[in-house]
């Protein structure tokens, strides 16, 4: 397997790993932030420029039809997966299910993220991925935390909108809630902004396991919650 960053040692205890993958600044600004600006939900974090969330997660941002695909938690592991032409067409014909509204070209996003992960799995080994807080697969090859799956779903929406798949949405900059200090677990998950009402709307596909469709809601409910 062609990684761009090489084998690093992680550790195994539960907490320690925790507090490691969440220390870095794509995480702890946005949570200061949060504490500021509780009243408002943090929905400003999607304000920022969707490709510098790649400066604080440690991920590398898609250069051309070449994505670089997270994994091990952290960004620990990057792997390089070049789009095709035919992968191209098949992103484009996904997408261009969902024209007729800004609702059905939600769906058709959450299809495109659930080919994408199929797409990339035997190449980064991510077939087996398991869904929600697994903490036990730390530092493990092809395991995904919400930092990776945040970083790669972006990459994918990123290219999308390069080549003018999307409609009926831009890309919103990642965005995160919870540190602790509220009594939740530190989440982070990539966004889009309809374009007509300018609601911004989380892809989340951390939760669920390798292929599965993730969860779209306003970015105001989904700051709402305490898991998931």
């Amino acid at each position: 397997m062609n990684d761009a960053t090489p084998r690093v040692a992680v550790r195994k205890k539960r907490g320690d790993d925790w507090m490691r993958i969440f220390s870095g600044r794509s995480l702890i600004a946005p949570a200061l932030l949060c504490l500021g600006l509780m009243f408002a939900g943090c929905a400003g974090q999607a304000n920022g420029d969707a490709n510098g969330w790649y400066d604080g997660s440690k991920g590398i941002a898609p250069k051309e039809n070449r994505i670089y695909i997270c994994h091990g938690f952290g960004c620990a592991y990057k792997t390089p997966v070049d789009f095709s032409t035919r992968d191209l067409a098949r992103l484009r014909s996904i997408l261009a299910s969902g024209r007729q509204s800004p609702a059905s070209e939600r769906k058709a996003i959450a299809k495109a993220v659930q080919w994408q992960e199929r797409r990339v799995a035997s190449t980064v080994g991510s077939a087996k991925d398991v869904g929600g807080l697994d903490m036990q697969n730390a530092g493990v090859r092809g395991q995904m935390d919400c930092i990776d799956e945040s970083t790669n779903t972006n990459s994918l929406l990123l290219v999308a909108q390069r080549h003018g798949y999307l409609k009926h949405h831009t890309v919103s900059s990642p965005v995160a809630r919870g540190f602790f200090l509220d009594g939740r677990y530190p989440h982070a998950t990539a966004t889009v902004r309809e374009k007509k009402t300018g609601t911004v709307y989380a892809v989340d596909s951390w939760p669920e396991s390798n292929g599965k469709p993730p969860r779209i809601s306003e970015l105001s409910v989904w700051m709402s919650l305490r898991s998931g």
